[in-house]
């Protein structure tokens, strides 16, 4: 076994999901069980209840992963020791954004880490919005790009990056791109392109049910990419921030339907736990990310 494989099963046993478990550690759910029964066979014990429905650690597999935890966190303690005559800053830095984020959001923030901590390792993670703050707060990442609450996160410290309001798009090849009268006439007219789960859903939901408003859901997904994908069939009008149409390969595909003031704007930036904790070689990755931040701000203005 090598430290490659305790990573994913320490992974695998804090999701009990294969899938998504696979999808943390950038391999297929077949290739995760293979990896899992070869750690099974070296360690001469079943590490893992497997059924349809569900995951789970058997006792053997709960002394293996704390075994598994003990030796990464030995690892990772024994490399910044051996790092200490140097000072030059070293490690991954685990950051979740959106696809749209990746092109829109964290340039700026790549270009003042490459240039400032170049033996920084940055290691992204994609995934819808929604998925940012558990991201955050289960400590898969150190930052993460998200649509900010306007009640805000105890746990949570944020930096404003820019606010988008959001918009309904419909293909400009499609049925819905001529729709007149007020938001309430737009959502009663088409069929809508919704997110599962995320602060858009909650407004949309909060508002539809203020105005008792009946709308008619084609598709629901994760994700402002794979809405628009759905949208682009002509299958609806997808909600999604105005920051996703104005970058990237979207530009002249869709027609814009406002949403006016019914579901307001997007405050979009960078989160990261309030809580510094982790090794050394974390908390200075950590005051790292602060001292780029507080550079960009200014600019983000």
């Amino acid at each position: 076994m090598d430290f490659y494989e305790l990573d994913a099963f320490i992974t695998l046993a804090e999701t009990l999901n294969f899938s998504k478990a696979a999808d943390l550690c950038a391999m297929s759910p077949s290739a995760l069980s293979r990896m899992v029964a070869r750690l099974e066979e070296e360690a001469g014990a079943a590490l893992l209840d497997r059924d349809n429905r569900r995951v789970s650690l058997t006792e053997r597999g709960k002394k293996f992963l704390a075994f598994a935890r003990e030796a990464v966190t030995k690892r990772k303690g024994l490399l910044e020791e051996f790092s200490k005559g140097s000072d030059l800053l070293s490690g991954d830095l685990k950051v979740y954004a959106s696809v749209t984020a990746c092109y829109t959001i964290l340039p700026p923030f790549i270009k003042a880490l490459s240039q400032k901590y170049p033996a920084v390792r940055l290691s992204v993670q994609t995934g819808g919005e929604a998925g940012a703050f558990n991201a955050v707060k289960e400590g898969r990442v150190l930052l993460a790009v998200a649509a900010i609450p306007e009640e805000g996160n105890a746990a949570i410290e944020s930096t404003n990056v820019i606010k988008t309001p959001l918009i309904y798009a419909a293909s400009a090849d499609g049925p819905w791109t001529k729709l007149d009268g007020s938001p309430q006439d737009i959502v009663s007219s088409a069929p809508l392109v919704l997110p599962k789960t995320g602060l858009a859903r909650k407004r949309f939901d909060k508002w539809t049910k203020s105005r008792n408003v009946k709308p008619k859901i084609a598709a629901e997904t994760e994700g402002n990419e794979a809405l628009l994908a759905i949208a682009q069939l002509g299958l609806g009008i997808a909600l999604v921030p105005r920051i996703v149409l104005e970058n990237g390969p979207y530009q002249g595909k869709f027609v814009i339907h406002e949403a006016g003031n019914a579901l307001g704007y997007y405050d979009v930036g960078f989160i990261r736990k309030k809580e510094i904790s982790g090794t050394q070689n974390e908390r200075k990755l950590r005051a790292a990310v602060e001292e780029i931040l507080s550079d960009l701000e200014a600019d983000f203005k």
